[in-house]
């Protein structure tokens, strides 16, 4: 069956049912994809709505003779972060700029940003293949099968791939372990 030719009422009906259903289902898991990808809760949400935008406008095109649609949805996800990645220019947060006043809720503000640092700093020095696995793993909680799929590996080496790197992770976050 050609999608591209069926009307945008009739692939709605490729996908389940109830858009909001499906988007329900799928915004935490994209949201937490980009999150793990970008480091940033306000870039997040932005990179997540344009996904669902663009699923929306391409919903005439999807097909699940070809893909689960978590695959498909991921797939524009991925496209909407190379996208980012291309356009990207260095900015400086506007929260750097302002310190926080004191108190002791501050500093536990400030401890958790800088192990969010830490993790973004060792999360950008990985290779993009072993970033973007870890972050469809655990930002967007795909099985190592749709990892595998997405991606054209095999889950044994998706597998292997994640393996390596969370213990090459957790040895740069704690050395003595």
């Amino acid at each position: 069956m050609n999608t591209r030719s069926v009307s945008a009422p009739a692939a709605a009906a490729l996908l389940p049912d109830d858009w909001e259903s499906l988007f329900q289902t799928w915004l935490p898991r994209v949201y937490n994809y980009f999150r793990y990808r970008i480091g940033d809760d306000a870039l997040a949400q932005d990179l997540t709505a344009t996904t669902f935008i663009k699923a929306w406008r391409a919903r005439a095109d999807y097909s699940p003779d070809i893909a689960a649609v978590s695959t498909w949805l991921f797939a524009i996800a991925r496209h909407v972060a190379v996208d980012h990645f291309r356009e990207q220019r260095p900015v400086l947060p506007l929260d750097a700029l302002h310190p926080l006043a004191g108190g002791d809720a501050v500093e536990y503000i400030i401890e958790q940003q800088e192990e969010v640092e830490r993790l973004n700093a060792l999360l950008a020095a990985l290779p993009a293949r072993d970033r973007e696995i870890i972050a469809l793993k655990y930002g967007a909680e795909m099985t190592n099968r749709a990892i595998a799929a997405l991606l054209g590996l095999s889950e044994s080496n998706v597998g292997t791939i994640l393996h390596r790197t969370v213990h090459s992770l957790r040895s740069k976050w704690d050395p003595a372990t």
